[in-house]
């Protein structure tokens, strides 16, 4: 199916690996010019050596609006304008009793997780509107409505991003941007390989038992009974950001296998 995006301009944030990298191959398939972002230089560079086109690969700050604001003005200096925002990058966070956690616990989550959208958003939509067509699509998590209770800082963080996209896309879509989230659960990528490691240590056991006794003991609702591919959160991502998806704004598409037992987002 043609997305109806090739030659669109897409800057996507946490590009060196899982959900941002998959994501990024999948859009430079669809013909879409890409200007690709991480903290880790080295890691971007290598993780993305294989990717085709034109891609710009950049490194940014995301919690400084002024870095933010020269990543994008380098995005378009070479391809004019970004049409196509996917912001994937983002912490854990420390975890523990909420109550215990500090306050610079909650301001790292919380600029990381959640500001940097908030800038990235001032950064890039203003030109949007000017030219009546955008995509703002950010990753929040299965923790925005299904909260952990260890896991305070990120539920915070990214409960406030899920609410500030649809925040924004009231106002947006009027002008031809639309706005929208998406929540994974338990994807195989980096993060969840620590977590992981760190459980396998802590029990005594293999990295697959881990995984397998997660599965069964914190994650019933995944009933595949495996960690979800970040090829296929990138599916999700693809048709949001795409022609295609010109009726949708202001959803949260869940990609988490059934993770999240509520009916409502």
């Amino acid at each position: 199916m043609d997305l109806q995006i090739k030659g669109r301009v897409a800057l996507i944030t946490g590009a060196a690996g899982g959900i941002g990298l998959a994501t990024a191959k999948l859009l430079s398939e669809e013909g879409v010019r890409l200007v690709l972002s991480d903290k880790d230089a080295d890691k971007l560079q290598a993780s993305c050596a294989g990717i085709g086109g034109d891609a710009l690969l950049l490194t940014a700050d995301i919690t400084d609006q002024s870095a933010v604001d020269d990543l994008v003005k380098q995005a378009e200096a070479k391809f004019g304008a970004v049409d196509i925002v996917v912001h994937t990058a983002g912490v854990t966070g420390a975890k523990g009793e909420p109550l215990e956690l500090s306050d610079a616990d909650y301001q790292e989550a919380w600029d990381t997780d959640f500001f940097s959208a908030v800038r990235i958003a001032r950064a890039t939509i203003p030109s949007m509107r000017e030219r009546s067509w955008g995509r703002f699509v950010c990753i929040t998590s299965e923790n925005a409505v299904q909260p952990y209770w260890e896991e305070a800082v990120y539920n915070v963080a990214k409960a406030g991003l899920a609410a500030f996209i649809k925040n924004l896309s009231y106002k947006e879509a009027g002008f031809g941007v639309l706005c929208n989230t998406v929540a994974p659960a338990f994807i195989e990528t980096g993060m969840t390989d620590s977590m992981m490691e760190q459980r396998a240590q802590q029990m005594g056991v293999s990295f697959e038992e881990a995984v397998e006794s997660f599965l069964e003991e914190e994650r019933p609702g995944i009933v595949q009974k495996r960690r979800g591919q970040p090829e296929e959160v990138a599916a999700a991502i693809a048709l949001l950001v795409s022609g295609r998806a010109s009726f949708i704004n202001g959803s949260n598409v869940r990609v988490d296998g059934g993770s999240v037992k509520a009916i409502q987002n």
